[in-house]
């Protein structure tokens, strides 16, 4: 996992949507920044999809920058392309940019591992919280509140401290394109 304290690895990626290249510049002024790594076909991010497109606009509407990014190699997943990408953001109604790393060196960078996989960087770009969004599973009956994400995101925007013990997320594997696994994830 990456670090706690870690410094944002930049990224300048094509937004599905919009069109426009998103980068982590865009956010400077946002007073935290989370980055999720999430794909179309993964069914542990359709169990939270409604859940993170609620957070993220709730927490938009107080600053917080937020960016998704799809890694999967596309051409084994096709469901994971851009096309599809911008039609699942629509139905989604995410509001937020869903970028595509066609290349996967973002999610590298970022040493995410799985989908949905959360990354929360404080003011200075700092990562403060990678992990879980809550405890809500396929597997259990618990309901999908964003909990653990939600509590991180409030403290980081109050000032307040986030503490290092960190669920780790729970996904599908990211689709590495055949030979482009990281080491990290061997």
């Amino acid at each position: 996992m990456l670090p706690l304290g870690t410094t944002a690895p930049d990224f300048a990626l094509p937004d599905v949507v919009g069109g426009k290249i998103i980068s982590s510049g865009d956010f400077k002024k946002s007073p935290a920044m989370l980055v999720m790594f999430i794909c179309n076909h993964c069914p542990y991010v359709k169990h939270v999809q409604a859940g993170l497109a609620l957070m993220a606009k709730d927490f938009q509407a107080r600053g917080l920058g937020v960016v998704a990014i799809s890694s999967n190699d596309a051409k084994n997943y096709p469901d994971d392309g851009p096309k599809q990408m911008r039609e699942e953001a629509r139905r989604a109604g995410y509001t937020f940019p869903y970028l595509y790393d066609e290349t996967q060196t973002v999610a590298r960078a970022y040493r995410a591992a799985c989908t949905p996989d959360f990354f929360l960087f404080d003011g200075q770009r700092k990562l403060v919280y990678r992990g879980q969004m809550d405890d809500a599973r396929r597997a259990n009956d618990l309901p999908v509140t964003g909990r653990s994400l939600r509590e991180a995101v409030e403290a980081v925007l109050t000032g307040k401290p986030i503490s290092p013990d960190q669920v780790p997320s729970l996904g599908c594997s990211i689709k590495w394109k055949p030979g482009n696994e990281p080491e990290y994830f061997r």
